[in-house]
C-alpha cells in the first residue's frame, strides 16, 4: 500500500533567507523579518527582485560579508577596523575616498592572503601531479 503524502515544501527563518539574498535583515521589511520564506518564494526573489529588495542591495545597508567584499577586505579586518554595523552603499563610498590607514593594512593583509592561498593551491597541484606522474610509472614497470 502507498502512502500519498502531499509533499511541503521546505521553508527557512528569514535570517537564513536574508543571508542567500545579501541583505540586512533589520533593514528588511517587517512582513519579511517575522514571516518564514519557501524556497519557492526564494527563488522568485531571487529571480524578480521586488522593489524593497533591488533598493536594499543598491543602497543598504549591508550586512558584514557584503561591507567587507566592498571594501576588499575580511570580515575580521572590519571588526579590526571597529566597523561592527551595518554600512550603507553611501558610507562605504566614504570610507573609501577617506582610505584610512586600518583600511590601506586590511587591504594589503588581504593581498597577501589571496596570494598565499594561489601558492598553496599552486604547490598542491604540482605535488598531486608528480604524485600522478609517479603512480603511472610505478603501474607502467609492474
Amino acid at each position: 500500500m502507498t502512502s500519498l503524502k502531499q509533499k511541503t515544501s521546505q521553508t527557512m527563518k528569514p535570517a537564513t533567507a536574508a543571508k542567500k539574498l545579501g541583505i540586512y535583515l533589520d533593514a528588511a521589511p517587517t512582513g519579511f523579518q517575522e514571516g518564514v520564506v519557501s524556497r519557492e518564494e526564494l527563488s522568485a526573489l531571487q529571480a524578480d527582485p521586488p522593489q524593497w529588495l533591488q533598493e536594499l542591495r543598491q543602497n543598504g545597508p549591508h550586512p558584514r560579508p557584503v561591507v567587507a567584499a566592498k571594501l576588499g577586505v575580511s570580515i575580521a579586518g572590519l571588526a579590526r577596523g571597529g566597523v561592527t554595523e551595518a554600512l550603507t552603499t553611501e558610507q562605504i563610498e566614504a570610507l573609501k575616498a577617506e582610505n584610512p590607514l586600518w583600511l590601506q593594512h586590511e587591504r594589503a593583509n588581504q593581498v597577501d592572503v589571496r596570494k598565499e592561498a594561489a601558492r598553496i593551491k599552486e604547490k598542491q597541484e604540482k605535488d598531486a601531479a608528480a604524485q600522478a606522474a609517479k603512480a603511472a610509472k610505478a603501474a607502467k614497470a609492474g
